[in-house]
Formats: structure tokens, C-alpha cells, sequence
């Protein structure tokens, strides 16, 4: 039933509680001292190691993950758990190559660092495009997914659901980076909580509908029953190659998309660009372990939902208004099933989800707006109590954006059986490989100049859209033997590039690019900006090197079991 009881109300009403004077306690703390625009964009040496890996993964994890990844779980399987795993390889990478170099060179902004690396033309270009990024896919694409969910599970209007996020979003967002940072704290415990609540309520109804007990049993008989939902690599005949193409998760564009996410994304290194090295490749480290455990709490129920679902549960539950199943309702109707008390505490733990991670994408939002356009660009003898305000301005006015864009065309992206996680993957796929290519090379090649991190832009955005379409305008099935093309079951069964080996494409096609440009220009004299970097900055010490160790094992183990 689509519906919260009393008692589930009041769960929910004491993690608003908790949550919002826990954050009211922190701000208040704060407001006593002289509040400087990095205290309350990075809290600037405020974060201790677990704070920083917690808020890592309370922005990261949301309604794309709960409810998108869930969704594709019921229809994909595990292999979606890549985008997880695969993150927490990425998370030790970025922990050893890339925050030192941002540390050292004092960056705090990701159009800072292309600032002092290229030239303030390619930092500004950069900051409206991410700006634009985070609003029209990120914001908008939690806010509708978020919402969904939760009207799905309470039975409120949607539209009243994404007004109610907006405000609870904002309300702790406003108080800086520092009530984020450890009121994430709060909200990755309810999110795991809720999350394996979720994964054993699913687990053992797929025991119970077998006459059998025991989430060990019930997991045994998801993995019989639901054979080709354990599968980690996909082969060119499995229906669902085109979302997951083979070997590229492990060896092609996975890569670019996780490098891209965490290591070059403001959202995701803002947690830690305020902290020291140490305690900042701690809590990365630590926000790699949390990622090993994120496919039990979003993938797992998906696959449950779907075992349920063939065992004929949810059949009119999971249908949109066209009749067709929608992957989206699939983690919402396995939530409806618990007992009250339990689901509102279910409820409260997607709610804290969806809430940290619109809050971290809104103070992202304001701090590159604020930091690297406004104190740039219109008034750079702005006062740091401006700043803030303005910041605070700037919150509000994105999350309003957000709230109308989900209004008007969240429906269409995402609804209607649509996969929202790919819908969010795709299109920042658009961009990803450009902007990782001009960070790589403007980490660890001297001689990258400024035209050529345009060009990587500019041009790998519009090769991104010609691949794209391409398809539609010449017909080029021949290519197909060869792993070009895939045929797209959810685009009426037309011939694409995988988006994965797309991005793969796109980032050969701007390094190339790149050094051609970068050759010429070093011929004719052109001396580019340059870092501070040198190989000592790269080491780690014992206890970071085991962590990471043992991370490549479990993943090693993980993949040969389930490949």
C-alpha cells in the first residue's frame, strides 16, 4: 500500500530532528567566528577523515543510485555494480595522483585549477559548462528521482514532493559546507541502514515465495532463479550490451567516467580540497571501502524486485500509463512491503539520501558561481560577507531552476520506463571525456597549452553529438562485426555506439587532438603555465598502501567470481 501510518511519520519527523539541529548546532557553532568564503564553501580544516569520506559518499549516493541504479539492477543485474566497484579503484587513484597536485597548488575550485593551469578564458568556458551540467542533468535528474521515489512510497503528488526536497535541501545547504560535511555523517548511516533493510526484506519474500527461510537462502535462490542477473560482463548477444559493452567497463570508458567523476568534478573534490593530504587520502580511502558495500544496498533489492516480479508480485505496481514496466518503481514497491515503524525509517534513510546529495551539488553550484565567475568576472573586490551571501542567493536560485526543469521535462527523461541512471550517465558522458583529457594532460604533460585544453572542449563535445546521431543520419550496421554498434532494444532496436566505447572514442580523439596542437605550439615558441609537480608528492604511507591492497584484492575476487 502507497502509503505512510502515523507511526512511520513520526520515525521520519525524528531524523528531521536529528538531522536538523545536529546541523543547526554545527552552523551555530561556527557563526561565533569570522566566516570566510572558504570556510563556508570547503570548510577549510574543519573536516576530520570520516566526515570527508562520509559526505563523499551521502553526495554521490542518491535517488540515481536508490532508485536509477535499482532500476537498472531489476532489468541489467549486477553488472550495473561496475559503476560502484570500479569507483572504488578509481577513489585510490584520485587519492594518490590527484589530490596531491590540487593540495600543492592551493586549489580549491576545478575553474581555479584551469585558471592557473591554462588561462582564465578556458576556466571560465569550464565553469558555465559545469554549471549548466550540474543544474540541467544533476540537480534536476535527483530532484524528479528523488521525488518519484518517495511519492511512490508515500503516496504524496510528486509535485508536492519536489517542492518539499527543495526546501529541506536548502535549509541545510545554507549552512555551509561544514553542516553538509557532518550532517552527511547522519545521513550515510540512515542510508546504509535503510538500504540493507531494503536488501533483507527483498531477499528473504524471494526465500518465502520458495516455501524457504534465511537471507543466505534467499540469495542462493536469486542467483538460480535469476541466472543471467549475475553476470559482470556483458557479451555481444545480451540485450542489454548497448548500456554495458563487454570488457569497456573494465578496460575503455568506465575509466573515463569515474576518473572524470571523481578526480576532475567540484561536486566530489570539494570534500576534500579544504583538508590536509593525509587526512584527505584517508577519507577517500574510506569512501572506497563504503563503495565496495553500495551494490548490496541499491542492486540487490532491484534484482530481489525483479525475481518477485516473475514470481508474479508488483505486476500492476511496476506498469506506467502506457502499460509497460518501469524499472524506476522497482526499489519504491519493495520499500512498500515493510511494516510500519520500519518504513518509515526506510522512508527516512531515502529521504537523507536524495537531501545530501542535492545539498552537495547546490554548494557546488555556489561556489563556482561565486568563486570563479561572480569574484572573477562582474566584481573582484568583493567582500568576503558578499561572497557568502551571494552564495547563499545562488543556492536557492539553482534549486528553483532545478524545481521547474523537473516540473517540465523530468517526465519525459526519466519516466515512463525510461532508466534514469543512464539517462544521468549518458549525458555527462557528452562532456566527461573533453574534461578529463585537459586534466590528464594538464596534470602530467608541462607543454599542454590553452588552446589545446579548448580544443579538448570545445571539440570533444561536438564529436560527443555527432557519434550520437550518427545512427540517424547514415546507416552503418556493416560496422557492427567489428564492436562498433550495438542495437538499442530501448530506441526501437536502432544501431548505436555503446555510450561507454563513445567516450572512449571521444577521449582518443581529443588527446590526439591535443598533442597535435600542443606540438605545433611548442614549435612556435608558445610556453604554457605550468604546476607544482614531482613524484614525492605521489607517495603514500603503509597504512593508505594496505587499504588500497586490500581493495584491489576484494575487486579481483569480485570480478572472477562474477565475471
Amino acid at each position: 500500500m502507497n502509503k505512510l501510518s502515523s507511526t512511520d511519520y513520526f520515525v521520519f519527523a525524528i531524523y528531521f530532528v536529528i538531522v536538523a539541529g545536529y546541523g543547526y548546532w554545527i552552523y551555530n557553532r561556527k557563526k561565533a567566528e569570522k566566516t570566510t568564503s572558504k570556510d563556508y564553501f570547503l570548510a577549510e580544516g574543519s573536516l576530520t577523515w570520516w566526515a570527508i569520506g562520509a559526505s563523499l559518499i551521502a553526495s554521490n549516493i542518491s535517488a540515481e543510485q536508490f532508485i536509477g541504479m535499482s532500476g537498472s539492477g531489476f532489468k541489467l543485474g549486477l553488472a550495473i555494480s561496475t559503476y560502484e566497484w570500479m569507483a572504488a579503484l578509481t577513489l585510490v587513484i584520485v587519492a594518490v595522483f590527484f589530490i596531491p597536485v590540487y593540495l600543492k597548488n592551493k586549489i580549491y575550485t576545478m575553474p581555479q585549477f584551469l585558471s592557473e593551469r591554462y588561462n582564465d578564458r578556458v576556466a571560465m568556458i569550464m565553469a558555465v559548462f559545469w554549471l549548466l551540467l550540474y543544474i540541467v542533468v544533476n540537480l534536476m535528474s535527483i530532484l524528479y528521482l528523488g521525488a518519484l521515489a518517495i511519492s511512490g512510497i508515500s503516496g504524496i503528488n510528486i509535485f508536492v514532493c519536489i517542492g518539499l526536497l527543495s526546501v529541506f535541501s536548502i535549509f541545510i545547504t545554507l549552512g555551509g559546507m561544514k553542516v553538509i560535511g557532518y550532517t552527511d555523517v547522519i545521513q550515510v548511516f540512515f542510508l546504509i541502514l535503510g538500504g540493507l533493510i531494503a536488501t533483507y526484506i527483498g531477499l528473504n519474500l524471494v526465500a518465502e515465495k520458495s516455501g524457504q527461510t534465511g537471507l543466505l537462502n534467499g540469495f542462493k535462490l536469486m542467483t538460480s532463479q535469476a541466472s543471467d542477473h549475475f553476470q559482470m560482463i556483458f557479451k555481444k548477444d545480451n540485450r542489454n550490451y548497448v548500456s554495458l559493452p563487454g570488457l569497456t567497463v573494465l578496460i575503455g570508458g568506465m575509466w573515463i567516467t569515474n576518473l572524470n567523476y571523481w578526480g576532475c568534478n567540484q561536486y566530489i573534490t570539494q570534500r576534500a580540497l579544504g583538508a590536509d593530504l593525509k587526512t584527505a587520502r584517508s577519507g577517500i580511502l574510506f569512501a572506497a571501502f563504503l563503495k565496495l558495500l553500495m551494490p548490496v544496498i541499491v542492486v540487490l533489492p532491484g534484482i530481489a524486485a525483479f525475481v518477485l516480479y516473475q514470481k508474479g508480485m508488483f505486476h500492476t505496481e511496476m506498469l506506467d500509463s502506457k502499460g509497460v514496466v518501469d524499472v524506476n518503481k522497482a526499489y519504491p514497491n519493495l520499500l512498500n512491503l515493510l511494516p510500519t515503524g520500519i518504513k518509515g525509517l526506510a522512508f527516512a534513510a531515502l529521504t537523507a539520501a536524495i537531501v545530501a546529495s542535492l545539498a552537495g551539488k547546490a554548494n557546488s553550484i555556489a561556489t563556482i558561481f561565486t568563486l570563479d565567475i561572480y569574484k572573477k568576472a562582474i566584481k573582484k573586490d568583493a567582500s568576503e560577507k558578499r561572497l557568502v551571501s551571494l552564495g547563499k542567493i545562488t543556492v536557492v536560485v539553482s534549486m528553483l531552476m532545478a524545481v521547474l526543469l523537473s516540473l517540465v521535462i523530468g517526465e519525459k527523461l526519466m519516466g515512463e520506463g525510461k532508466q534514469g541512471f543512464n539517462y544521468i550517465q549518458e549525458y555527462t558522458g557528452f562532456v566527461s571525456p573533453g574534461i578529463f583529457a585537459m586534466f590528464l594532460l594538464g596534470f602530467f604533460w608541462k607543454r599542454t597549452t590553452s588552446n589545446a585544453a579548448l580544443f579538448a572542449t570545445i571539440a570533444g563535445f561536438i564529436m560527443s553529438i555527432i557519434l550520437k546521431f550518427l545512427p540517424f543520419w547514415v546507416d552503418l550496421k556493416f560496422l557492427t562485426p567489428y564492436g562498433f554498434f550495438a542495437p538499442n532494444y530501448d530506441n526501437q532496436g536502432l544501431y548505436e555506439i555503446p555510450f561507454m566505447d563513445r567516450m572512449g572514442f571521444v577521449f582518443i580523439f581529443c588527446v590526439l587532438g591535443m598533442s597535435i596542437i600542443n606540438f605545433v605550439e611548442n614549435k612556435r615558441g608558445v610556453k604554457p603555465n605550468s604546476l607544482i609537480v614531482d613524484t614525492s608528492m605521489f607517495r603514500v604511507n603503509k597504512s593508505f598502501a594496505v587499504g588500497a591492497v586490500v581493495i584491489g584484492v576484494l575487486l579481483t575476487l569480485l570480478y572472477a567470481f562474477y565475471w
